[in-house]
């Protein structure tokens, strides 16, 4: 049975407008979470950092999606801005969690975002769900984030850990700054080019998370990556391609490293994460390549 209304956190960033412009064109009712007082019908007020929800708001929802927290790349990673990503992950997970696991009938499912910085640096090696946490600040923050929903788990809600690659879109997140400097002429390789971009597109993004919501059985962790993960320096060539501009300009790595901070490490480095559970599942992709995946974008 497909579920008929369905609470969205994060419902104003890339990925969760994206989502909820789908469900309601398919005629779902979504409740958006919304950190001020309610101003229609169809918003809940919640407080992330503070541990409140509205659970009463959320009553009769079959799902539950939390896509909620300030932008990883949005600024650089000083310690307070990390902080910051780590609240807004961690808390506000465990809120919802905890909203979910309290209410007298619960969703059928609570999917929760997380991220493909949870293997940290793959360099050649592929990884899939079955591959443990790497070091540093994303897989920590992954790991306490995916952990912070054992609430839910615990009260017996299937959960799903959306593990997502770096989307193609022209709103918003990485390829929402790439764009601009393709178009100028201004684009080139990040690095030496061999790092491994795992990359999804905006349509197989949403069309990923409403399949883990709407089939049953599924839970744990996927990663929403396409099939095949790309070097930076044959994205770069697709760019072009796509484009019709030139890619000239290589950005060298200790450029990177002054303008980002510690963030460069996440650009530079290589994350070759592959789909394996999603594909197992039954999930198409529309857009497995990035020609296609840039296509849809434009």
């Amino acid at each position: 049975m497909e579920p008929s209304r369905i609470a969205v956190a994060g419902a104003s960033g890339l990925i969760g407008a994206a989502l909820v412009r789908s469900l309601a064109a398919d005629g779902y009712e979504v409740v958006r979470l919304v950190r001020r007082a309610p101003r229609t019908k169809d918003e809940v007020r919640w407080d992330p950092e503070g541990g409140r929800v509205d659970v009463a708001g959320l009553g009769g929802c079959d799902a539950v999606v939390n896509l909620a927290g300030v932008g990883v790349g949005d600024s650089r990673w000083t310690d307070a801005y990390k902080a910051r990503i780590r609240s807004s992950r961690v808390l506000g997970t465990r809120a919802l969690a905890e909203a979910v696991a309290g209410m007298e009938k619960k969703p059928r499912v609570f999917v929760n975002g997380s991220a493909m910085g949870f293997y940290g640096e793959t360099g050649e090696r592929a990884v899939d769900e079955s591959a443990p946490p790497g070091e540093g600040f994303l897989p920590r923050l992954c790991v306490e984030w995916e952990g912070a929903a054992a609430p839910a788990q615990e009260a017996g809600v299937r959960t799903v850990f959306t593990r997502t690659g770096l989307v193609v879109a022209r709103g918003g997140g990485a390829w929402g700054r790439l764009f601009p400097l393709f178009r100028a002429g201004l684009g080139g390789r990040l690095g030496d080019g061999r790092q491994y971009w795992s990359f999804i597109s905006l349509h197989d993004e949403v069309a990923a998370i409403r399949h883990l919501m709407d089939t049953d059985g599924l839970s744990g962790p996927f990663n929403l990556t396409a099939p095949q993960p790309l070097r930076n320096r044959e994205i770069t060539a697709s760019m072009g391609r796509v484009l019709h501009r030139p890619t000239l300009f290589a950005v060298p790595a200790p450029v990177l490293r002054s303008v980002l901070g510690e963030l460069a490490g996440d650009v530079l480095g290589s994350a070759r994460v592959v789909p394996k559970r999603l594909l197992e599942s039954g999930f198409t992709f529309a857009f497995p390549d990035i020609d296609g995946a840039l296509r849809a974008a434009l």
